[in-house]
């Protein structure tokens, strides 16, 4: 009898303990907010194609698209440049917006005068970031992009990530576009981020 009294006893405190660690997880985690709350990639202070200081603060309040990409690029940053530009003209029209934003991994050829006019010949409406190697590199880590020189001498390619990250009004990741998804499906999600 009294070793049945001892296991039940064990087993309510065991119950007890459970409880108490649930409901303390629970009220931490309520306190901290859902991840998707949190603003997305890390803060940063880069170097626009006008050659002024650009930092990440000045996008606060509005939502953008940013790439990383690069001036020499044969294919997939023209035509990500391109698509993003058309779209942010047909949702300007009606009556919508969202900024463009396009980092260079390549900073050591794509200097803020090569960014202006790779931009200007695409969209004067782009934001075109470059900065010191390691400023970029330390952004592209905190964004979760990956960039590797491929090659050697002044013709090199540069292997980067090709997917676009959605960025909305208060700073978090509302999306993203692969390279060669669906315009349909790109449509939606860029009509969906400018509150179309």
């Amino acid at each position: 009898m009294q070793t049945r009294t001892i296991i039940q006893t064990g087993l309510w405190a065991v119950v007890a303990l459970v409880a108490g660690a649930l409901v303390f997880t629970y009220f931490n985690l309520s306190r901290q907010g859902p991840a998707g709350d949190a603003p997305y990639g890390t803060p940063f202070t880069l170097v626009d194609q006008n050659g002024e200081s650009f930092s990440s603060d000045k996008l606060a309040g509005e939502p953008y698209a940013l790439f990383f990409g690069y001036t020499h690029c044969p294919d997939v940053c023209p035509t990500t440049l391109y698509e993003l530009a058309s779209h942010q003209d047909a949702i300007e029209k009606a009556g919508h917006d969202f900024q463009v934003v396009f980092v260079t991994v390549d900073p050591e050829r794509d200097t803020p005068g090569v960014l202006k006019e790779y931009v200007e010949a695409v969209s004067p409406k782009i934001v075109a970031l470059t900065g010191d190697r390691q400023d970029v590199a330390a952004m592209a880590k905190g964004w979760g992009a990956y960039f590797a020189r491929q090659g050697e001498g002044a013709d090199y390619l540069m292997d980067h990530t090709a997917t676009t990250f959605l960025i909305d009004a208060d700073g978090r990741l509302a999306g993203t576009i692969a390279y060669g998804e669906d315009p349909k499906t790109v449509t939606a999600k860029l009509e969906r981020l400018a509150g179309a």
